[in-house]
């Protein structure tokens, strides 16, 4: 350094990670540079603290700043520091910070680092001291990201647990307590309702003891990939990493990505006074844009609902493309009243709410009771908060005490994906065997309210296309449906337990038929045995050919078809020639025989089974014999017949 006289700005800095190293306390650091200060007769002018601050690029350092203001000043001239590494560890910053000391024509000097600003050499030596220190962080931070990057996988989230969830043994697992009111939200939001309008609910019912839910709160929820057992480490940074599957999930992740495109659709009139059936599900045909609803009110005071396309100039009556649309709609409703709201939701409760998590919560919620009293008698608490916070444990209580019993009735139940097969049959069966009957005791689409149809429409449908055709006329086109209600369907399906309708030709005559997969031979049996308990089903087999695409049944114009399966897994098979089905069928004549028959519309059978044993060879041989002399009798009884009608001649 030249003989110009050194003004000293000393600095010291320690970071968090810092504070525990020994020699690296601020008032160690303080005191060395000062000795060193008085050993080369600098004058200090001042001592520049950060604490718990570290020297990554971008972090503010008050002391820092003020430093680097003072030598602008030139009220000191020389920074004088511990260590390189207090100033910076990022070779960008290093070269700002040198450029800094010569247009200010100021200096560095380092207590345990051999470092001269004054020359290139000095420079040199200080950059690749720089570099070593970057480099050791940048290791460091590997070695951090690569073990939190462990620790998510393993479901350990190194944050606040969010509203649904809870810390268990440093996991984040679904709170049983709460769960339930984040599963309603993205239902809600699903359906068509607002961020506000869920808020303002939310407020009125005062869930958890809450009135201060807002807009934002929904959003953030909503948002939140965590739901779907997702976790996305670093939304701020430039590069986030995206963890799946790392907790277990509150919502699917159907229901969670729909919810994400009906943000495009939802806004705060997005609930209109006017139930429209189709609203914002239906394209035009021209331009393919949703199209807009209107209603006009008749002087009988009917209301009459329309959708049209401003600028293609297109203009439908509802009640043209509902009309259209009963051709499936009555297969949704047939799922959604049989499946979603009767047998899913007792399945998924035996499945989702295990007893004995149950109570494991119900019991924390009573230790939180006991902890709130505790809390009130020792004066932690006013007794407003005491009876706010006591409304909202008493109510968790409540609502688990409930789910308990859920599971229980549940458990007794022993509900399984069969009894959704055999339920959809037996329906089925009745439609055929007394319509009349059958339309009084079944909730159907014709019975639901207007609402109620739209619910269903939102609960299930994406969007409609519609087509043109004629003289410009319009007919219903694709109908996509929403994957997250359709998933369920289809798991159901693909596993066997559930038929869907398609149109196969018989005779001459085209018609819809019920058709479900493979299932083995043992389930087949027992289903057939147990719908046997209600009507006297048949059954037989056929074979379908594949070539010809023909599929030939026996005397089908006596015998109302139930169900259609395949006898093979013809999924796992290389080549298909022909296929064996197993057709389920009822005769034009058969009764109920059950004797309420009001419980045909209620009941599920108890399962029942009816095998076939092997016979030993005495009894073979016994059965055959019985079997031969049966048809002897049959031959004279015959010819004793024709005898006398010949004589009668």
């Amino acid at each position: 350094m030249n003989d110009e006289k050194k003004v000293a700005g000393l600095y010291i800095r320690v970071s968090t990670e810092d504070q525990a190293r020994e020699g690296f306390s601020l008032p160690e650091q303080e005191k060395r540079l000062r000795a060193m200060c008085e050993y080369k007769g600098y004058e200090i002018y001042k001592v520049y603290k950060d604490a718990g601050i570290s020297a990554k690029t971008g972090n503010s350092r008050p002391g820092f700043e003020e430093l680097l203001q003072d030598i602008r000043e030139k009220k000191c001239n020389t920074i004088v520091v511990l260590k390189l590494d207090r100033l910076t560890r990022s070779v960008f910053d290093w070269e700002k910070i040198i450029r800094f000391l010569e247009e200010n024509d100021a200096y560095l000097d380092c207590a345990n680092d051999d470092i001269n600003t004054t020359n290139a050499n000095g420079k040199m030596v200080s950059r690749i001291l720089t570099s070593v220190s970057q480099n050791e962080i940048e290791r460091t931070s590997e070695r951090t990201k690569f073990g939190m990057a462990g620790a998510i996988k393993e479901g350990h989230i190194p944050h606040k647990a969010p509203f649904g969830y809870k810390h268990e043994n440093k996991k984040l697992v679904p709170d049983e307590a709460t769960k339930d009111q984040v599963i309603r939200i993205f239902n809600l939001y699903h359906q068509g309702n607002s961020y506000q309008t869920i808020s303002n609910l939310y407020n009125k019912e005062k869930v958890f003891g809450k009135t201060n839910w807002c807009d934002g709160t929904i959003l953030k929820i909503i948002e939140n990939e965590i739901y779907k057992g997702d976790f996305v480490h670093g939304k701020r940074n430039k590069n986030p990493i995206y963890y799946e599957d790392v907790v277990e999930p509150i919502v699917s992740k159907e229901l969670w990505e729909e919810c994400q495109v009906q943000k495009k659709k939802n806004s705060r009139n997005y609930k209109r006074k006017e139930d429209y059936l189709f609203l914002q599900k239906l394209k035009c045909p021209k331009c393919n844009r949703i199209l807009a609803g209107k209603a006009t009110t008749k002087k009988n005071g009917n209301v009459y609902y329309y959708y049209y396309c401003h600028d293609c100039k297109i203009n439908i009556k509802e009640t043209d493309i509902e009309k259209e649309f009963n051709n499936f709609i009555e297969d949704i409703q047939e799922y959604d009243s049989v499946v979603n709201q009767t047998l899913l939701p007792m399945i998924k409760t035996k499945l989702n709410n295990p007893k004995d998590k149950l109570i494991k919560e119900l019991n924390e919620q009573k230790l939180k009771a006991e902890r709130i009293k505790k809390a009130y008698i020792n004066g932690s608490f006013t007794i407003e908060e005491y009876d706010t916070e006591k409304e909202i444990v008493e109510k968790s209580v409540k609502d688990i005490e409930k789910k308990i019993i859920d599971c229980e009735i549940s458990d007794s139940l022993k509900l399984t994906p069969e009894d959704i097969l055999i339920k959809r049959d037996i329906d089925y069966i009745n439609k055929i065997v007394d319509p009349e009957d059958y339309e009084e005791n079944t909730y159907t689409w014709k019975d639901y309210t207007r609402e109620e149809k739209c619910n269903l429409i939102m609960k299930y449908v994406d969007n409609v296309e519609l087509e043109l055709y004629g003289n410009n006329k319009i007919r219903l086109g694709e109908v996509y449906f929403r994957e997250s209600m359709c998933k369920p369907c289809n798991d159901l399906y693909d596993a066997g337990f559930l038929a869907k309708r398609d149109y196969a030709i018989l005779g001459n005559i085209s018609m819809k038929l019920r058709f479900s997969e493979y299932l083995p031979i043992e389930k087949v049996s027992e289903i057939v045995f147990t719908l046997r308990q209600v009507y006297n089903v048949g059954y037989f087999e056929a074979t379908y050919y594949y070539d010809n695409k023909v599929m030939f049944f026996n005397d089908y114009q006596n015998r109302n078809i139930v169900r259609i399966f395949p006898l093979e897994d013809y999924r796992k098979m290389d080549k298909i020639d022909k296929l064996q089905l197993g057709v389920i069928y009822i005769g034009n004549n058969e009764k109920c025989l059950l004797e309420d028959k009001e419980d045909i519309y209620t009941i599920i059978p108890e399962r029942t089974n009816c095998r076939v044993y092997e016979l030993d060879e005495e009894t073979k041989k016994k059965k055959l014999e019985s079997i031969e002399n049966a048809r002897k009798m049959r031959e004279e009884i015959l010819k004793r017949n024709d005898k006398v009608s010949q004589e009668q001649r």
